[in-house]
């Protein structure tokens, strides 16, 4: 398996800022773990609240863990919602169940690690992941937006 680095975790923080702020969004947290779901590296801007952090490590671990981007693991909290709250509960609570997490994925289509980012609506949130993802050079999981 290969390991995400240090300097390839900057970068997708930075290729998300910089979209963040052509898009003029409020202040973003964004955490990047590897894939073990450790984090690799972490950015909080200016203004932003105190429960930020968690929220962006929640939706990058909840995108590890089931293997989608939060997004879905929220579809699938609607449809499931014994199975998520039993894996909530096997996780220790460390799931963060909206958009904004992102599987990030090496050429080979092996994930490498996640990124997690909050600050604005999920969309957007998503946008600037997904943003960060292509800037370091990494690929989007392709089934981001369904389940096949």
């Amino acid at each position: 398996m290969r390991a995400i680095s240090l300097k390839e975790s900057l970068q997708i923080i930075e290729g998300a800022f910089a979209r963040s702020a052509e898009l003029k969004l409020k202040p973003l947290t964004i955490v990047v773990l590897d894939a073990g779901g450790h984090v690799k590296a972490a950015q909080k801007q200016d203004g932003c609240s105190l429960m930020r952090y968690d929220i962006a490590k929640g939706k990058a671990y909840a995108a590890l863990a089931m293997g989608r981007s939060s997004k879905l693991v929220l579809q699938k909290s609607r449809e499931k919602p014994i199975f998520m709250d039993v894996l909530r509960k096997m996780s220790d609570e460390q799931l963060f169940l909206e958009g904004g997490g992102q599987l990030i994925l090496d050429d080979s289509g092996e994930v490498v690690g996640a990124v997690g980012i909050t600050g604005d609506v999920n969309e957007m949130d998503d946008e600037c992941a997904l943003a960060g993802i292509r800037a370091a050079g990494f690929q989007a999981d392709p089934n981001q937006y369904t389940a096949d």
